[in-house]
């Protein structure tokens, strides 16, 4: 293997470690604080059974998504996931003009896992840049 490629892998790879530490960093503080969490949830004006529901789903998917990420052998799926948690996340929690830093803050990492999904190496997906190089 040329070694421009596994160097480009390996910062590939500490790139989707580092956007996956922010989503398992905020972890911790939904499943020990959960029903405060779901109250909040719930304070945006999405109804108490329906706000836990969301809150397990979100964990669920902060996981599985963090973990296919990094380790999968789909990072677009892992990256998919996480997309699907933080584009609703911004638009219902962080629009307050008052808390721009937050939503900007997202809409970064909303840039980051789209490069995710557009430049993945996870080697699930086939390249069709590859299969276009073999033919010519």
């Amino acid at each position: 293997m040329n070694r421009s490629i596994s160097f480009s892998r390996a910062l590939d790879r500490l790139g989707r470690i580092c956007i996956a530490a922010l989503f398992v960093n905020a972890l911790p503080g939904k499943m020990s604080n959960f029903s405060g969490t779901a109250a909040f949830i719930a304070s945006k004006g999405i109804p108490e059974p329906l706000s836990s529901a969301l809150l397990v789903c979100a964990i669920v998917v902060l996981i599985v998504g963090s973990v296919f990420l990094v380790f999968g052998g789909n990072t677009i799926f892992g990256a998919s996931l996480l997309l699907i948690f933080l584009v609703p996340t911004t638009l219902i929690f962080h629009t307050n003009p008052l808390d721009l830093q937050h939503c900007f803050t997202n809409l970064a990492v909303i840039g980051a896992l789209i490069l995710a999904i557009t430049r993945s190496t996870g080697g699930s997906v086939p390249s069709f840049r590859s299969l276009r190089a073999r033919r010519r």
